[in-house]
């Protein structure tokens, strides 16, 4: 069984989950290139996965046999697995909590060689729509207090499988990143009485310089401290803490944002591996005045080495201004 340790010096949590070794692919930054007759991914290879946990299917087809545009089923080699009784206990100095959660892969489309990107609004739409549902669903069981919803494109992005596909962790504690970034958030609130991230929009929108797109709902921006070259942050302009607190309405237009943003960086960086990450308030509603959820796309064009380990410090060698006003004014069919 999984489970979880504590860094005791920076109160960091680790999973150690040894199912996650037995995958083909452990050690190598290499992705598994498959043909769809053997992508466990695709159509007619159902049993290749773990039954599904959700399908959408427009034909009334059977569950776990062709005929669905989008399947979610349980991680082959889970993080985390849903059995057992949440435990925590001390081995000296040390924490250890049993690996209790959820580990989910969203399968976006049936068609092998389709990227998100690649898909039409509506059915960017559905991933967006099968994502709240998910989270909808896990956040009743007591024993989750986060959920996080990510996608690896890419074999550098740590992509363990070509076909299209996102992924869900369901975790018994508040990941070291996102309680950083309540922290944070809670400080600003607390001194100010705002959100320091409606604030950011509020500036954004005046500076107008590092805004890479934006609709009525909508706006996609290069944070003022990028970490990354290309870092590009995806924010509903209104207050929402959470992302199921979204009209289920303005999926329509999320969905087009986001592809309007990958669109653009597939084009001008050359189709890059990239990671986004899904930062949603935790589960409860303690959070609701002074967290507002957002997409963080990060695209790999550089590795992080021994002085970003060593200091927590990044090196960016591109101005997020810049990033931003080469993706803004590229011309991308499809798009503004």
């Amino acid at each position: 069984m999984p489970e979880l340790r504590k860094d005791p010096i920076i109160s960091r949590w680790v999973i150690i989950s040894s199912e996650r070794g037995k995958r083909p692919i452990n050690f190598s930054e290499k992705m598994t290139t498959t043909s769809s007759q053997a992508c466990p991914f695709c159509p007619g290879n159902e049993s290749a996965t773990p039954r599904e946990i959700a399908a959408y299917r427009s034909d009334n087809s059977e569950a776990n046999s062709p005929g669905w545009t989008l399947r979610v089923v349980s991680n082959k080699y889970p993080a985390l697995i849903v059995e057992g009784t949440l435990q925590r206990e001390p081995v000296g100095i040390y924490d250890r909590m049993s690996g209790i959660g959820a580990h989910e892969v969203i399968i976006e489309t049936p068609d092998h060689d389709c990227g998100l990107v690649d898909l039409e609004p509506q059915l960017i739409r559905d991933v967006l729509w099968a994502y709240r549902e998910r989270y909808l669903d896990l956040q009743r069981d007591s024993r989750f207090k986060y959920i996080l919803i990510f996608k690896n494109q890419g074999g550098p992005a740590g992509a363990s499988v070509d076909h299209s596909h996102s992924q869900l962790i369901a975790t018994p504690i508040i990941p070291k990143r996102v309680a950083e970034e309540l922290a944070g958030s809670k400080k600003y609130y607390d001194y100010k009485e705002r959100c320091i991230f409606c604030d950011i929009i509020r500036q954004e929108i005046i500076d107008k310089s590092r805004i890479v797109s934006e609709s009525d709902s909508f706006i996609a921006l290069a944070p003022y401290a990028s970490r990354f070259p290309f870092e590009t942050w995806l924010m509903p302009k209104s207050h929402l803490s959470n992302y199921t607190d979204t009209d289920p309405d303005a999926l329509d237009e999320l969905a087009r944002i986001l592809k309007e943003v990958l669109a653009r960086l597939k084009a001008g960086l050359d189709n890059p591996s990239y990671n986004y990450i899904l930062h949603t308030s935790p589960i409860g509603n303690e959070y609701r005045d002074y967290f507002h959820w957002h997409i963080e796309i990060i695209p790999k064009l550089t590795r992080v080495a021994g002085f970003e380990w060593g200091t927590g410090f990044y090196i960016n060698p591109t101005r997020p201004e810049d990033a931003a006003k080469f993706l803004r004014e590229l011309t991308v069919p499809g798009t503004k």
